[in-house]
């Protein structure tokens, strides 16, 4: 394994002089340090394609060299702005991307990893971007090569991050709160409580989805009325609203999450002007990706119930305990509800994952919206 903290220095030393991306547990521990160092500047980004945006803001206000850090799965949403932007045929913009290789063939992982890992090395090669994957022994000497070559070509440059690459120095920032708030297991539990059997409902990726999962094993009611959106971070919500158009009998619930919601913040607004009164938008917001260390996103800043309003939901509220959930739910209602639930973060670390496939998944909720 690399020492994390050295690594850095290494980038550093090497002339990386921004630091910018979105989370990836394969990365967990540089995110981690990124956040916590001083010594360049560091964002977290809300999507992979806006932290290329920043990559070349950065580039072009200081002549620096960024680096973008990802999951390989979301590299789709970074591949515009690095063919259509920073290649090397149009602006050229020198950069280095760290890809955290989720389902590299022969590693066991989740569904929704399998193929995109696969494909991983092929897609760069068609986005003819220079790339290795991250040796031990050759770590500085791969970083000077890539760089060297970025520099002098004017284009992105990637390196391939495998599993358990770096140490873990640090405890995960989501490991406990200083806020006295319900955590988002006891959130979920609350809204599906009230929501009863006969409300569809399309979770986001990561915790929230497996903490659904868990709550229907553990009461055994697992009737196909749950879609988990196990890959497409920022997508369950216009999955949700599409559902709830073509299926306006039903009562639709989109579980979302703080960090998926900012990735495509467009969808609130197709929500609060698409949506029909069956449908309803939870965002849990704890503040952090909490599915891949705890890293802080921006949404604790920003005014939720506000925003949803300023888009066109007819009603959008705020809530922090139990009780005013409860009674904001229990109430009748005419027109689509945004429901912000502040929630702690955090999460059980015996908490299990799915053991139905994504294609099972699909069969039951098809099969519950039909009747």
């Amino acid at each position: 394994m690399l020492e994390t903290s050295h690594y850095i220095e290494l980038l550093i030393r090497q002339g990386v002089s921004f630091a910018t991306g979105v989370p990836d547990s394969l990365l967990k521990s540089l995110c981690q340090q990124l956040s916590a160092q001083k010594q360049i500047p560091h964002v977290t980004a809300v999507s992979e394609g806006a932290a290329v945006g920043l990559a070349i803001g950065h580039h072009l206000a200081s002549s620096g060299l960024p680096l973008v850090y990802m999951q390989n799965s979301g590299l789709g949403n970074a591949v515009n702005p690095l063919l259509s932007l920073a290649d090397s045929e149009v602006y050229g913009i020198p950069m280095l991307l760290l890809i955290g290789w989720r389902g590299e063939p022969g590693i066991k992982d989740e569904p929704q990893h399998q193929k995109q890992g696969r494909v991983t090395k092929a897609l760069l090669d068609a986005m003819e971007i220079p790339f290795e994957v991250l040796e031990e022994g050759l770590a500085e000497k791969q970083l000077e090569q890539l760089l060297r070559l970025a520099r002098k070509n004017s284009c992105p440059v990637a390196l391939l991050v495998r599993k358990e690459s770096f140490t873990t120095e640090l405890d995960d920032a989501s490991a406990a709160s200083s806020f006295n708030l319900m955590s988002r297991e006891e959130a979920i539990q609350c809204v599906v409580h009230q929501l009863g059997r006969d409300t569809a409902v399309v979770a986001t990726t990561g915790m929230a989805s497996r903490e659904l999962y868990e709550y229907r094993c553990h009461h055994d009611v697992l009737s196909g009325q749950d879609f988990l959106t196990v890959g497409g971070m920022g997508h369950a919500s216009q999955i949700a609203l599409s559902v709830s158009m073509f299926k306006p009998e039903q009562r639709v619930c989109c579980l979302d999450g703080d960090g998926a919601a900012l990735m495509h913040l467009g969808g609130i607004a197709s929500n609060a002007v698409l949506a029909n009164e069956n449908y309803l938008h939870v965002l849990l917001n704890n503040g952090c990706h909490d599915s891949v260390g705890g890293q802080a996103t921006i949404a604790d800043r920003v005014n939720w119930p506000a925003l949803a309003v300023a888009v066109g939901f007819k009603q959008a509220e705020s809530v922090a305990s139990p009780t005013q959930l409860r009674a904001l739910l229990a109430q009748p209602r005419q027109k689509a509800l945004f429901v912000e639930i502040q929630i702690a973060a955090g999460h059980r670390a015996d908490l299990g994952r799915p053991t139905s496939s994504p294609k099972q998944n699909k069969k039951s909720f098809m099969e519950f919206l039909d009747g």
